[in-house]
This record gives structure tokens, sequence and C-alpha cells, in this order.
């Protein structure tokens, strides 16, 4: 079974914005890592529309926006080659290497997760909270942003039980970004 692991920016309020973090070299480094290891990624519709317009064109020769460092293309290049579950309902059709998910989402991971492979990354606000509610996320991932952002969106939001967790490996970034993994306790 594949496991799913759920990795996200946060802010030490909670605040997962993505304009809220910090963008540095270290952080992308290691998004490009947990990419390149995982046999495809799963999104909503939002996030993989926020993706789209913000890594496509440069991965595929693009011109580079002013706001994006060197050192981000690599990530670029590593999400458009990366193969994407993209949950929707109101998408008719996905490119970018991509493929809608539709009706049971929960159901439609449980399938997912039971093909061989290395892992599923998880990426979003909404979808991982159905996925956290049944159940299905085996490793959850925080890159810890030393900020507090006081506004946005917050970390598994309306999340209806407890979900206990065991740390199982901590890393800090120079930037003081602190990435904490964890695994359900079972």
């Amino acid at each position: 079974m594949r496991p799913l692991r759920y990795s996200i920016n946060v802010t030490l309020d909670g605040c997962c914005d993505h304009l809220a973090g910090l963008a540095d070299e270290d952080t992308h480094g290691h998004h490009t890592e947990n990419l390149a290891q995982a046999d495809a990624i799963l999104l909503g519709r939002v996030t993989y529309e926020m993706m789209e317009v913000g890594w496509r064109e440069v991965a595929q020769g693009g011109v580079r926006p002013d706001w994006m460092a060197s050192w981000m293309e690599p990530f670029a290049r590593t999400i458009d080659a990366t193969k994407k579950y993209v949950v929707s309902s109101t998408l008719e059709r996905v490119d970018w290497n991509a493929e809608l998910v539709r009706g049971d989402v929960v159901e439609a991971v449980r399938q997912l997760k039971q093909q061989p492979g290395q892992g599923l990354l998880l990426g979003g606000l909404k979808l991982p909270l159905a996925l956290a509610e049944a159940g299905l996320i085996d490793d959850y991932e925080f890159l810890v942003q030393p900020r507090l952002a006081g506004h946005g969106p917050t970390l598994l939001a309306g999340l209806s039980k407890y979900v206990d967790l065991k740390l199982i490996s901590r890393r800090e970034f120079d930037s003081g970004i602190v990435v904490l993994r964890y695994e359900p306790r079972r």
C-alpha cells in the first residue's frame, strides 16, 4: 500500500495562506525532494490551478517571472513532471500530466493507495481535511514558518475529531523554518 503524506507550510498561528510563508531556497529544495520521491501528487482544484499558473510556464521553457528566483526552477521542473490527481466536480478536463478524480473522493484515494509504488503526496486545505477525517493520511509534514500571520485560512479548520500524532522526525532550516513530520497514533 502506498502511504499518503500531507505536506504544507504553516505559520506559528496556523495560517496556511501560500503568501504568508517564507519562500526560501531550503523550503523549495525540500518540496522538490518530496515531489521527486512521490509517485504522484493529489490536489484539489484550487491548489492545482494555483500551482499550474505559478509553475507550468517556466518549467516548460517560458520566461521566468520577476518574483521567481533561479533556485525555484528545479521545483518548477519537478512539479511539472509529477503525475497529478486533481479532485474536482467543476473542472471539465485537466492536462499538465494530470487526471481528474470524481465521485467518492475517499474511495478514490483508498484505491490510489492500494496501487504499488513509493507514495502519494497531498497538498492544499480542503481535500486534506476530508482525508484526515477518513483516516487516510499516513504522514503529516508541517513546515512551520517563524511568522505570525494573524489572518488567512488555518490548518485543518473544521476537523471534527482529534487526530493524535507521534513525532517521527524534525529538521530545522537556517531561516528558522522547522520541518516536523508526524504519523497518526493507531
